[in-house]
């Protein structure tokens, strides 16, 4: 497994992590796991795999204690990264709340310290700059290790890594989403900031495993998302079979041939791809030996503008990139 820093001062973590949000909210996704011991078998391949950086939040169901279940003798070397924010549908980034949820989530994961802690959306009614500085106080007090913030503007992040660094923003990015480019990553690669991508395989549209909108079960939360809706969900899968054509010459999967996009246009942005199969898992850890040309790389991107439909739908659209 092949090793990236995350900023100029946060922690070496794995290129690729893993994003556990499919292990802890049972029926979110078709294939979500239903057992906490499946669950917690997975995690452990995972860092068998190499696989350091691992991303859970505590909206997440139950993902933050199995994780901590988990993490049990195996603490050492592994980044453990969580979020706060949500409390029901909406945003509290008050000094007071980042308390409360950072004592939750120690208690919940089982440790005395948390690697990297995220401000999981920004609240529009609290000052970026008291949020973080809350958020920094648990760092001085040994609780927290390193900041972030995810889908937050650049404007916001500049704002905040004045108060204290940051090291990572978490923003959901991908060969069809790809919005970071524009202002985003610019920003970040000036303050010396890393991205860690979440949804790399597009909501797992990417790997190519959908060609129906029934592939999905009918409580998947999926199917309220623009892109797997109406017409958008064909002309989806349009762009899917040919980043499959791609795949097919490099020898590897769609998934693969996604992340290893990620991987070699990016030296600083570590993808997050969440799964509940241990076969998925050993793929997406092995987009690390795809190597890509210049020329493979147009190609790939050559596609995926063509993607159909926004990210979220017009509700969630407005937590994010503020």
């Amino acid at each position: 497994m092949e090793s990236r820093t995350l900023g100029r001062h946060g922690p070496t973590v794995s290129a690729i992590g893993f994003g556990a949000m499919s292990i802890g909210i049972a029926d979110t996704y078709t294939s979500s796991v239903h057992d906490d011991a499946a669950g917690v078998a997975l995690l452990h391949r995972a860092v068998d795999l190499g696989i350091t950086l691992l991303d859970t939040a505590d909206i997440y169901g139950n993902s933050e204690d199995l994780v901590g279940k988990a993490l049990k003798g195996r603490r050492e070397g592994v980044v453990l990264a969580t979020k706060f924010g949500f409390v029901g549908e909406a945003i509290d980034g008050s000094p007071k709340h980042v308390r409360e949820a950072c004592e939750a989530s120690l208690k919940r994961l089982g440790v005395k310290h948390i690697d990297l802690y995220y401000l999981h959306r920004v609240d529009p009614q609290v000052p970026i700059e008291d949020t973080v500085g809350a958020m920094a106080a648990l760092v001085q007090q040994g609780k927290v290790r390193h900041l972030g913030l995810s889908e937050a503007s650049a404007e916001t992040v500049r704002r905040a890594n004045v108060v204290h660094p940051i090291a990572a923003v978490q923003t959901e990015y991908s060969l069809w989403s790809r919005d970071p480019d524009d202002a985003l990553l610019p920003t970040l690669r000036e303050l010396g900031i890393a991205l860690v991508a979440y949804s790399p395989l597009g909501r797992g549209f990417l790997a190519g495993r959908f060609r129906t909108l029934q592939d999905l079960a009918p409580n998947d939360w999926r199917r309220s998302h623009p892109r797997f809706q109406g017409d958008n969900f064909a002309k989806n899968v349009a762009v899917v079979d040919q980043l499959r054509t791609l795949a097919r010459e490099k020898e590897c999967t769609p998934a693969q041939l996604a992340l290893a996009w990620i991987l070699r246009r990016h030296d600083d942005v570590v993808p997050i791809p969440g799964t509940s199969s241990r076969e998925r898992l050993e793929e997406n850890a092995a987009a690390v030996n795809v190597r890509l040309t210049r020329g493979d790389i147009a190609s790939i991107e050559q596609v995926s503008p063509q993607v159909a439909g926004i990210r979220y739908n017009e509700a969630m659209m407005q937590l994010i990139d503020r």
